[in-house]
This record gives structure tokens, sequence and C-alpha cells, in this order.
């Protein structure tokens, strides 16, 4: 390590907009409509504000628009984290294979939100917006205001901050949270280790959003970084 300022263990993020997003998100709309209506009618539940399908949508959904959708994650995986790795990874490049270890759609309304939390067995996680309402009329609500069904992100400093000492010598770690808010088409992608929370949604339309988890592996089998480390 060499002498002067070291910034450790950044937290990357991407974010993304689906070029089709017009035409495709009315589309999954209306087939998440349908899934949910079954899911719930096997289940036997009535709809409530809340609702999160089963993880298995990568194999349920079989459209080519979906697989085009698929191959847009895909892609926006592979650049967002081999941005994120240079340096850490070798210089020779790496045929990369990105693995969906689940995927499913959340629909929310009414107040309902998604608690802090973080995802297991996996590097990579995402969420992308299928419909909400639009800006302007969204951050009216007379309570939520403009974080009304955001996506808040935690630092990953945030479990140990609480009631702790800030002044200017810390002041690098504010804010300890950031929103994104929901913009139709986007796709956020972070670490899957990122603490993060839905915040309560209320609209005139559901928030309707696509979650995943991702592995991102050598097409070779090496995943490890020390047989490289002779480069």
């Amino acid at each position: 390590m060499t002498p002067g300022l070291q910034l450790l263990w950044p937290t990357p993020l991407g974010l993304h907009h689906c070029p089709q997003a017009a035409e495709l998100n009315p589309l999954l709309v209306r087939i998440f409509g349908a899934l949910r209506a079954t899911q719930l009618h096997a289940r036997g539940q009535a709809p409530g504000a809340f609702f999160a399908s089963n993880d298995d949508l990568l194999q349920r959904v079989q459209l080519p628009e979906w697989q085009a959708f698929v191959q847009f994650v895909v892609g926006s995986l592979r650049d967002t984290v081999s941005a994120a790795n240079q340096g850490a990874w070798p210089q020779q490049r790496l045929a990369l294979q990105v693995a969906i270890e689940g995927l499913w759609f959340q629909t929310s309304r009414d107040g309902a939100f998604h608690d802090v939390h973080s995802h297991g067995n996996c590097s990579w996680s995402g969420v992308y917006v299928v419909q909400v309402d639009d800006t302007a009329q969204r951050v009216q609500h007379p309570v939520y205001g403009a974080a009304n069904g955001v996506t808040r992100l935690y630092g990953p400093h945030m479990a140990t901050l609480g009631g702790a000492h800030v002044d200017l010598g810390n002041a690098y770690l504010m804010p300890p949270h950031v929103d994104v808010p929901p913009l139709p088409g986007q796709l956020l992608l972070f670490p899957s280790w990122l603490q993060h929370q839905a915040l309560p949604y209320a609209g005139t339309q559901e928030r309707v959003i696509i979650s995943f988890n991702a592995s991102v592996h050598d097409a070779g089998g090496v995943d490890q970084l020390h047989p490289y480390s002779a480069v």
C-alpha cells in the first residue's frame, strides 16, 4: 500500500434504462396481473396492498419481449460488474457467466412497503421499475412526499452509525442513506449485501417492480482470484 489517502471498499451502483420500456412495461403489467390472480387463487388468498410473486419468472414467462428484457438485464449486469471490479480482476479479459438466481415481481399500493433487508446467496441484486405514478404526481402525496415509493439504500456504515458522533471529521459518511426515485424503465443494480428498503407507496397506479438476484462467474469455472496471482 502506497502512502497517502486510501479509499477502501467503495459501494458500486449501476443505473440503466431499458430502451424498449414504453412498449414492454404495459405488456408486463398485463402478464403480471394474470400471474398474480393465478397465484392468489392457488393460495386461496384475496388481493392485498402488497404482493410478491414466486421467484421463478425466468422460466414461467416465455415471450420474445421477455427474453429481450432478460438479455438487457444480463448485459447491464455484465457492464456494471466489470466496471466495479476494475483493478480487482486480472488484466486479461474474462469470459463472464451471469447467473440469475431468482427473479420475481412485486406490487404495492395504499401505503404498502418492504422493510429494510439484504439478499443472500448472490453477489448482485437489482430492481426494475415497471409501473408507478409519474414523478410530479407521486411526490405530491400529502404524507410521503418525495419519498413516496422510492428505493432507499443504506450505506454499509449505517448499522454502526446510529447514535454515533458526527462532526466535520467524518462528514464523508453523510448522508447515511440515498433515495433512488422510481422511474418506469429504470434498472437499479447494487451489491446484494447492501441494506435497502422500498418506502411506503400510495398512488393512482400500483407500484410494480421486478426484483432479482444474480451471481457472476468466470465461464471457465475459475471464480477465485488466486489462480491469477502470477498475472
